[in-house]
């Protein structure tokens, strides 16, 4: 238990003081130079707002928090998917590959109105936008983990008269565990992103979600339910991350330990 303790300290202590830090220095900055409230508040003036709206802000969070986890598990579902079909055929990879970069590149401020226009507005269209920029990371990792095979396994395989569907299911989907973990990580965070963005263009007819709290507040000025809306939404997204993170530890952890006790 101490052990524990001391682990968690040294994870949970440096970000803590770190943030004690900024916040000393950001109120020093707002008295010191006498900015205006509407400009930038005071880290009181942002949890006294916090405070004031906690309800407002609770649900804005669960309903980001859903379309995010929701575009988050289809796109992993589709980019795995993609980079098993990625994996069996070179044709297939040059061919949509460049597809799959388009996503990444496209700026999603273009493409989130159309998807307005075409699904409407409400939680549906937010969770594929959030899908479709939390996409890339886990096409490319999971192809790259599942290409990264040594040769002479792939030689054992073929020796052994492996078809492609044991070869992938057998050698190359536990080979990319790690990547997949990876892309995770990286898509979970993005997921929080996309669905934000999709709350300022298909918003919800009678919720507000996170993203569409900081563009009101953003247009009327209240600069400080503002920070609070920021700073929720990032609450988010360190959540959903460091859930993702620790099951993909465990899955990591007990997948090494299986490797261990089979050789």
């Amino acid at each position: 238990m101490p052990q524990i303790l001391s682990v968690a300290l040294k994870r949970i202590l440096p970000p803590l003081i770190v943030f004690g830090v900024l916040v000393v220095v950001w109120s020093l900055v707002v008295w010191g130079f006498g900015i205006r409230p509407f400009l930038l508040p005071s880290p009181l003036a942002v949890y006294q707002s916090a405070s004031e709206y906690a309800g407002e802000l609770m649900r804005a969070f669960a309903l980001t928090g859903a379309a995010a986890v929701c575009g988050f598990a289809a796109s992993m579902t589709a980019g795995v998917l993609i980079a098993f079909a990625f994996s069996q055929s070179a044709w297939i990879r040059s061919s949509c590959y460049p597809y799959a970069i388009f996503l990444q590149t496209v700026p999603m401020i273009a493409i989130a109105p159309l998807i307005n226009t075409w699904f409407g507005n409400g939680f549906h269209s937010v969770v594929i936008v959030s899908m479709i920029i939390s996409l890339f990371p886990v096409i490319t990792s999971t192809t790259k983990g599942l290409l990264s095979i040594d040769k002479s396994s792939i030689e054992l395989f073929e020796l052994y008269n492996a078809g492609r569907i044991q070869t992938l299911t057998k050698l190359r989907l536990p080979n990319a565990i790690p990547d997949v973990i990876a892309g995770a990580k990286t898509s979970s965070g993005l997921a929080v992103i996309g669905a934000i963005v999709g709350e300022f263009f298909s918003g919800y007819e009678s919720q507000l979600g996170l993203g569409y709290l900081i563009l009101l507040t953003s247009d009327q000025l209240k600069t400080d339910k503002l920070f609070a809306s920021v700073l929720t939404s990032t609450m988010l997204g360190v959540l959903i991350f460091a859930v993702v993170t620790a099951v993909g530890n465990a899955i990591q952890k007990r997948w090494f330990s299986h490797l261990e006790m089979a050789s």
